[in-house]
Formats: C-alpha cells, sequence, structure tokens
C-alpha cells in the first residue's frame, strides 16, 4: 500500500468509526457487530502504527466511546475509566499471557469474569452511604446519573458488614434481565408501539431518562467487578470482589481464579455454551491479572490496562437458504426488504425471516434468490443477513432487481438524495401508511387511545376510520354494528377516545406523525411556538431558529402545513376539542426580563444542566435558537464550548456571556 493509498483508508476508517461511535454511544442505535467495529478499529490501528506521520489526536484509535448526554451535569472520575483491549482468537490470548509473564517474572494468577453487556457505571461510597454514580463517559469524566441509580434495587445506597474504606469508588454493569425486557416488550406490542431492540440498548436509554421514577419501573440489575484505588482492602482483586459482597454489593457468582492460561481458556469454553442458559446478555469473558501489586507493574497504555483483556465470543451466525423476499411499508412510507428463509436455530429460536434493511445493503451483498446467507441474529429483535455463500451459488440466479413501485398501491417508489430508503409518496392512499399513522396516534407515547391494530384494521375496512381525526366522529352505535364488539368495548372505546381530548399539545404534534417529527423534536416545537396555529404559520426560516431543527425537520414540516388535506385534519382535531396549544401553567413564565432576548446554548454548566437552562431562558419569556445568526441577542457558553459557535458570534458581533453572567441578567 503505498502512502497516499495509506492515507486515504486511514481518513475513510476514521469517518466510519467515528460514525458507528456515535450511533452506539451517544444515539445508542448501533447499525454493527462489536465484532466487525472493532476488526475497522484494528486496521486502523495497524495502518496508523504503519505510518506514523498520519498521527491524530482525535482519531478514534486514541480515544474511549463517548456516552455523555448533556442533559446530565458531568462529573470527573477519580480514575480514569478505560476500556479494555478485545480479543476473539485463543492465539491472541496466548500473546496477551506471554507477555504478562515476560513483564512480571514471577508467578502470577488471573482472575475470570463474565463480560455483561450493559451500560458501565462508577459508584462513590463515603462513609457507607452512595454518594454519586457516574457513566464512562469520555473515562475522564461521565454523565452524573446518582438520581436513576438510586432506583436500582440491586445497589446498596448504605452499605453492611465492616472493613469497606472511608471513601472509595466500586465499578460494575448495568442491565436489564431477559425476563424484564421480554416483558416490557410483551407491553410495547400490547400498546401498538415498535418493541425495543435489544436489552442493552434499552438499559442505557432507560439510565439516561430524565424521570427517575419511570427508571424505577423498568426493573435495572447492577453486577460490581472491580475496585480502583491505592488502598484497597487487601492484594488481591479476587478477594476485594469476595469483601465487597458482604459489604451488601451484588457481585456475580461467574467468577474463578485461574493459575494459568490453560485454566483461563477452560473457562472460556465452558462459558460459551453456558452464557446461552443465562437471564442476562453477555458476550465475552474478561481476564485480570489477580495481584493489584503487579497490576500497578504492568501498568497501562495511554487507552487500557496491560493487566486486563476482553475475550469476546463471535456473534453467532447460521446459514440457510433464501427462498424468497417481501417488502414491508411502514407508517412513514418507507419500504423495508425481508427476507423469508429456510426455518434454521439460532442463539436458541427458530428463524425464518431477516431484514435486509435497504437496497444498498442488497447491493453489497450480491444477494440472489436460491442462495444460501449467513444470518446473524446478536441482541436484535430481527435477525440479520451478513453474508453470502458464493460457493454453495450453482449460477442459475440473477442480480436481483429493488422494487420500483409500492407493493400495497402500485405508486412509483421515491429515494431522495442522501437516503438509503426508498419511499412510497402516497401518504393518503397507501392502506399500510394510513392504519400505520392510525396505529402510532393512539399508541401509549401519543393519544394513548385503547385501540388495538386489529380495532384499527376493523375499522378502517368498515370505512369508519381514513384519516385520524375520524376517531373523534366515531359513534358507540356504528362500533357495536361490527363484529367483536359489545356494549362494555365499544364504551370502554368511545371513553378512550374522549380522554385523549386532555393530551397536552407537545404529545398531540408528535402523534400526528409528521415525518422526522418524534417526541423530542416535538417538544422543542411546541416549547417555541406554543400553538398549532403560530407553528403552521412559520417559514423554513422561522423553524430553522428553534433549538436542534435541521432543514430537513423545517422542509418537513412547511410542506406538511402546505398540504390541504392535513390542515383538514387539523381544524378536525381542534373541533373535537383536542388541544392543540400549551395550556396557561405551561406558558406562564416567572418574568419578562428576557422578551425579545434569543440565546444559543453552547458547553456544559456548573450549577445547571442544559436542559435547565433552556427552561430558564423559556421561563423569563426569551427564546432559545439552535445556531448563532445575526439574529442571536447572547451566545451562552459554558465549559467546552462548540469552536464553531463561539467562531461565528465573534464574527457577527454576538455578545457571548457565561453562566453566571445569565443568571444575574434573571436575578
Amino acid at each position: 500500500m503505498t502512502k497516499e493509498e495509506a492515507y486515504l483508508r486511514i481518513i475513510a476508517l476514521r469517518k466510519e468509526l467515528n460514525n458507528h461511535n456515535k450511533l452506539y454511544y451517544v444515539e445508542v442505535q448501533p447499525v454493527i457487530s462489536d465484532f466487525e467495529f472493532d476488526t475497522l478499529l484494528k486496521e486502523l490501528q495497524n495502518l496508523e502504527s504503519q505510518f506514523p506521520e498520519f498521527y491524530d489526536e482525535n482519531s478514534p484509535s486514541q480515544r474511549v466511546g463517548n456516552d455523555i448526554n448533556v442533559e446530565f451535569n458531568q462529573r470527573e472520575h477519580k480514575y480514569p475509566m478505560l476500556s479494555l483491549g478485545n480479543t476473539y482468537n485463543e492465539g491472541e490470548l496466548r500473546d496477551f499471557d506471554n507477555r504478562v509473564k515476560k513483564a512480571l517474572g514471577e508467578p502470577y494468577t488471573y482472575v475470570c469474569e463474565l463480560k455483561y453487556d450493559g451500560v458501565s457505571i462508577s459508584l462513590t461510597y463515603i462513609n457507607g452511604k452512595l454518594e454519586y454514580g457516574i457513566t464512562r463517559g469520555d473515562g475522564t469524566k461521565g454523565d452524573d446519573v446518582t438520581a436513576n441509580v438510586r432506583t436500582i434495587k440491586s445497589i446498596p445506597l448504605v452499605l453492611s458488614g465492616i472493613g469497606y474504606p472511608s471513601e472509595f469508588e466500586i465499578r460494575g454493569e448495568i442491565f436489564l434481565p431477559r425476563p424484564v425486557f421480554e416483558q416490557l416488550n410483551e407491553e410495547k406490542l400490547k400498546a401498538g408501539e415498535a418493541p425495543y431492540a435489544n436489552p442493552r440498548n434499552t438499559a442505557a436509554g432507560t439510565l439516561k431518562l430524565q424521570n427517575s421514577s419511570q427508571v424505577a419501573k423498568r426493573k435495572l440489575d447492577c453486577f460490581l467487578y472491580y475496585i480502583p484505588a491505592e488502598n484497597t482492602p487487601t492484594v488481591s482483586h479476587y478477594e476485594n470482589l469476595m469483601m465487597a459482597k458482604t459489604w451488601g454489593f451484588k457481585v456475580p457468582d461467574y467468577t474463578k481464579r485461574c493459575n494459568s492460561i490453560e485454566e483461563v481458556l477452560e473457562f472460556i469454553h465452558h462459558w460459551d455454551l453456558q452464557r446461552k442458559t443465562l437471564p442476562f446478555d453477555t458476550d465475552g469473558i474478561v481476564i485480570k491479572v489477580d495481584n493489584i501489586s503487579q497490576q500497578q507493574n504492568l501498568g497501562f497504555t495511554a487507552k487500557e490496562p496491560r493487566w486486563a483483556i476482553a475475550y469476546k465470543y463471535q456473534t453467532e451466525r447460521a446459514e440457510t437458504q433464501l427462498l424468497s423476499i417481501d417488502y414491508q411499508v411502514g407508517r412513514t412510507g418507507a419500504v423495508t426488504p425481508v427476507a423469508n428463509l429456510a426455518p434454521v436455530q439460532l442463539a436458541g429460536t427458530t428463524v425464518k425471516r431477516a431484514s435486509l434493511h435497504n437496497a444498498d445493503q442488497i447491493a453489497l451483498l450480491d444477494i440472489r434468490l436460491g442462495d444460501w446467507v449467513y444470518v446473524e441474529k446478536g441482541g436484535e429483535i430481527i435477525p440479520k443477513i451478513v453474508g453470502v455463500n458464493i460457493e454453495k451459488r450453482n449460477g442459475t440466479g440473477s442480480p436481483l432487481i429493488y422494487i420500483s413501485q409500492c407493493p400495497e398501491c402500485g405508486t412509483p417508489l421515491i429515494r431522495a438524495t442522501g437516503e438509503a430508503a426508498h419511499y412510497c409518496p402516497n401518504d393518503e392512499g397507501c392502506p399500510p401508511q394510513i392504519k400505520g399513522k392510525m396505529e402510532y396516534f393512539v399508541s401509549r407515547a401519543a393519544m394513548d387511545i385503547n385501540c388495538a391494530e386489529a380495532t384499527i384494521d376493523l375499522l378502517y375496512r368498515n370505512g369508519l376510520l381514513n384519516n385520524v381525526s375520524d376517531f373523534y366522529s366515531l359513534k358507540k352505535e356504528q362500533v357495536l354494528k361490527l363484529d367483536r364488539f359489545a356494549e362494555k368495548s365499544a364504551e370502554n372505546l368511545i371513553k378512550s377516545i374522549e380522554d385523549s381530548k386532555k393530551v397536552p399539545f407537545p404529545r398531540v404534534l408528535s402523534a400526528l406523525g409528521i415525518r422526522y417529527v418524534g417526541e423530542t423534536v416535538a417538544k422543542k416545537l411546541a416549547q417555541y411556538f406554543k400553538s398549532m396555529e403560530a407553528l403552521k404559520a412559520a417559514s423554513v426560516e422561522q423553524l430553522l431558529e428553534v433549538e436542534e431543527i435541521g432543514d430537513r425537520i423545517a422542509q418537513s414540516l412547511v410542506e406538511y402545513f402546505n398540504t390541504p388535506k392535513h390542515i383538514a385534519i387539523i381544524k378536525a382535531l381542534e373541533d373535537a376539542g383536542v388541544q392543540l396549544k400549551l395550556s396557561d401553567e405551561e406558558t406562564k413564565t416567572f418574568s419578562e426580563k428576557l422578551t425579545g432576548y434569543t440565546f444559543v446554548i453552547t458547553g456544559t454548566y456548573k450549577h445547571n444542566s442544559r436542559d435547565q437552562m433552556k427552561t430558564l431562558v423559556e421561563k423569563h419569556d426569551g427564546k432559545i435558537s439552535s445556531g448563532v445568526s445575526a439574529k442571536t441577542t447572547y451566545l451562552l457558553a459554558g465549559e467546552k464550548p462548540g469552536p464553531d459557535k463561539i467562531q461565528k458570534a465573534q464574527k457577527l458581533g454576538v455578545k457571548i456571556i457565561s453562566e453566571d453572567e445569565f443568571l444575574k441578567l434573571i436575578e
């Protein structure tokens, strides 16, 4: 590989890995497996090692993934929370053992632990009481999620036993047990909502909820497995864990001391099979040198300890034959190809269908009907096809041509520039889109109407529902004429519809199913414009003034409100008494000190979270904008502000103020 080729590949890998880091740690929506990520990272590390002139301190190889959520206050870690080096084969594990042997030159033992698939947490106790809990974040500081941690019953708030230090930190993994995850998904499906993707994502999302009472309902659990400190109770990592168990910590029983690398490998082989019977997810084994003095002698690299390594199991994979492909149309019109497979056993279940994602994925795999394909499940609900066994291809199949018309209504499909999915634009006449919008409208997070998917289908087929506003013209007498309805069930449906008129405006806005306008965006729009009437009249430029609203969302809103049928639906909802503006209580302000002022917020703050700062601006009658412009009154800059915003504010002459200066403004 030439120097120029290496440079181009390094740049491409950094860009790809940064994107996957964001999807995994920030958005909690990973799209590739850990193995695929680690393979890309290892390629980057090798290239950077061969071509040191392309070193960049901001390369993904030089940092730990970042899960900081700026809605929480951040707190520094007393001891950095580093990642572990990963290996997927026994040869590299033996290399690790040889490095330890050579560096120490004396006898040593290992401690083997399961690698739990959850969210890393650091807990600090002072005088036997829980002081705070911090996520890993960027390794040097993380989100202070103490309020949410306190809801997890397996984490002691006050320690028992004797012998614990007056102040110490203990680390572990917060996770969602499989039975709890399955129960949550059953409830989601009954409510007509999309199921959660997997326990790890759900645990991560739960820990970032702003309402700790909602966290408590999720029944998170926590295993503790490491005490980082200079003055640990003993010189043995294993013995420290056993002591921590006597203090009330949930230290897992799946831990073993091993006297040789051969015993470590036996442990790995044992749990490769047995882990499938556990009530929680685990994706590997962590191997640590037991003696803490030896750990300190081995030390650390810039990113990871030299005394520990993670052996990760390969994602489960099965081979089966592709029989056919169905194309499903969602409520937004997005068309998703789904493969029908010859039934095959994978991760304890029989798999018959797998996602193919989009046309690009089909082309990338060069997949053909009749192919023998590799299927992986990992933590996903729907398995995915990850490859084709070319050796079994008999030469009769031809490359698949992606459909050009909607499989439900025949409308020509469109594909927007820069998007992977194909869409059916016939949102007013395509049955799955019509019913999908109504299913979303009644869901618990939206209007919370007690109306199941089958009921919507029945009402739609009988001509009683054609759009979401039709719910409010339903009469009990009409419903009683349909199969499956008796007096009581008809009354319950009508009452549930009537109760939904009390649902606040932000949820109503989200319930409309406007493309790109989910729950969070709807809240921001409602807080900014206060009413549907003002939102309808907003131009693209005015919409872009709202924090976190970009061109794509703004254009989608303008297109929605320029459609006569949508305006008719909103008018019908208004006539029915649905809440289309914020209540007096929601719009009540503390003062008018910031009337006419527009703020842009950047960085993190000492006294308040970002959300609290936004609320303070709005409660004093100010406005929040996403980007700095000539209309911006102040750029409110906390710690580590965005350099682009600072630069633009200076260029436009926008005044930059600190958190303390802002608080003086509203005194």
